[in-house]
Parts: structure tokens; C-alpha cells; sequence
């Protein structure tokens, strides 16, 4: 009876030690350096990039619907709205380059929701990084798209005759404003990423979002042609002064209110989009 009695006892108190010599040996290891927000960004941002290298089919997008964009209202609908292509370009190019920057901002929300339906979203909810980590690393990954949409619309107009009065400095200045905007506008499709059910939805709740908005604004046409109550809402449209602030810089005679309005709502969109999408991705 004391032998059988004793052997439970024994067994407890070698698994007590076991334990205090697996604390003793985890707490002995020195713990890794805590990834800062900046680190933590930066890796979900070349993340982003490494996607499109993996599935290069992603950059036809940025590449060949500006082209075909370009192309096709240039040669189509110059002559007939402005009496000829060359002026026509001179016009179409800036509002061009808005406008395909601006649809690639959609894809914003549906890459979201891709790694959401996916369960990936889950898997970075558990990492010991900063939380919105992933949400502004892929952002700042979607800028180098924005940036490579809008380079190649500039190399296709200059090839097409397209000559910026204020040279590379006012294109630059105005690739910079509109990436700026386009990512205040991100924020807004990647709530709608985190909010709707799948990729589709989130695609087509975006283009109905965006399309009528840079149709009915002056990237293809003057206003002044337009009925008075529909030039009224074209005016205050953001787009068509981000449109109007863009030529103003290419051409080397932008006005400082233009460009002060585009960066005001750029980070109104931020201040509000921003807190409410990293709202959503806590909450799961």
C-alpha cells in the first residue's frame, strides 16, 4: 500500500520540476527586438510587390488600359471635340492620367478582401506587429502601381507629340498630387474591402462609386460646354480639380487653391477612411 501510494506523489512532483525547468529555460532566452510600425509597413508593402512579380498579369491593368485609353480618345474623339488630336492631347493626357490612377485604386479594396475571404487577414491579425501594418504596407505597395500607370501614360503621350510646358519637374509635381489623392481614396475601398462579402462586390461597388464621378467631371471635356446644373456639379467635383490642379502643373500655370483643395480632401478621406477601415480590421 505505501509503495503504490507513493508512486502518484513522485510522478506529480517530477512534472512539477519538468515545468519549473521549461519556465526556467524560456525565460532565460532573450526575447526579439519589437518590429517597429515603419519595419512592420515596409515588409507588407514589399509583399505587395512581390505579389505582382509572382502574377505579372496584375500589371496589365496600370499598363495596357492606359494605352488603349490614350489611344482610343486621342484618335477618336480629338478631332471631333477639339478640331484636332494634337490639341486634343494636350487636354486628354492629364485628365487620362487621373483617371486610370484613380480606377487602380479599386483594386485597393478587392486585394483586401482577396486575403480576407482567403483567411490570410487572420494570420496577420496574430502577429506581434503594429496593427494597421498590413493595411498601410499595402497601400504604399498599390503607390509603385499608381506610379507605374502614370509613367507610362506620360511616355506615351510625349511619344505621341505631348510636350509639358514646366518639362519633367510640372510632371513630376503632378504624378506626386495625384498619387497623394489616390491614396486618400484607397481608404475608401479598402473599408468597402472589409465591409463587403467578396472581391466582386467590392470591385463593383467601386467602379459604381468612381466611373460616374470622373465621367461627369472635366477630364475628357471643357465644362463650358456642358448645361448649366451639370458644369455646376462638374466645378466642385474633386476630380476635376485634382484634373484641372494636374494640367495647371504640367503646363506650368496651376493655381494654389486647385492644388490646396486636392490635398484637403485627400486627407479628409484619410482622416476618416483611415481610423474606420483599421476600426474594421480589429474588430475581424
Amino acid at each position: 500500500m505505501t509503495e503504490r501510494s507513493e508512486t502518484p506523489t513522485n510522478a506529480a512532483t517530477s512534472n512539477l520540476a519538468d515545468e519549473a525547468a521549461v519556465r526556467t529555460a524560456i525565460s532565460s532566452v532573450a526575447r526579439p527586438p519589437t518590429v517597429s510600425a515603419s519595419s512592420s509597413a515596409l515588409t507588407f508593402a514589399w509583399r505587395g510587390m512581390l505579389k505582382v512579380k509572382h502574377v505579372p498579369e496584375q500589371l496589365l491593368d496600370v499598363t495596357i488600359t492606359p494605352v488603349m485609353f490614350v489611344l482610343m480618345f486621342t484618335y477618336l474623339f480629338g478631332g471631333a471635340i477639339a478640331g484636332s488630336t494634337a490639341e486634343y492631347l494636350d487636354y486628354i493626357l492629364p485628365g487620362i492620367l487621373v483617371m486610370s490612377v484613380l480606377f487602380t485604386t479599386v483594386y485597393s479594396g478587392v486585394a483586401l478582401n482577396t486575403d480576407l475571404t482567403k483567411g490570410v487577414v487572420d494570420r496577420f491579425r496574430s502577429l506581434p506587429i503594429w496593427r494597421p501594418a498590413p493595411l498601410v504596407g499595402s497601400l504604399l505597395g498599390d503607390s509603385v502601381r499608381y506610379l507605374l500607370s502614370g509613367t507610362v501614360i506620360i511616355v506615351l503621350g510625349v511619344a505621341l507629340g505631348y510636350r509639358p510646358g514646366a518639362g519633367i519637374v510640372g510632371v513630376l509635381a503632378a504624378l506626386a498630387l495625384v498619387v497623394i489623392f489616390a491614396f486618400g481614396l484607397s481608404w475608401v475601398f479598402t473599408t468597402l474591402g472589409l465591409v463587403l462579402r467578396t472581391p466582386n462586390a467590392v470591385m463593383n461597388a467601386g467602379f459604381m462609386g468612381i466611373f460616374p464621378l470622373t465621367f461627369l467631371s472635366n477630364v475628357f471635356v471643357d465644362p463650358d460646354t456642358l448645361p448649366s446644373g451639370l458644369e455646376a456639379f462638374v466645378d466642385v467635383n474633386p476630380i476635376s480639380i485634382l484634373a484641372t490642379a494636374s494640367r495647371g502643373l504640367m503646363e506650368g500655370d496651376a493655381e494654389r487653391s486647385d492644388i490646396v483643395i486636392v490635398l484637403a480632401v485627400a486627407a479628409a478621406l484619410t482622416a476618416v477612411f483611415a481610423p474606420l477601415t483599421t476600426r474594421l480590421y480589429r474588430k475581424g
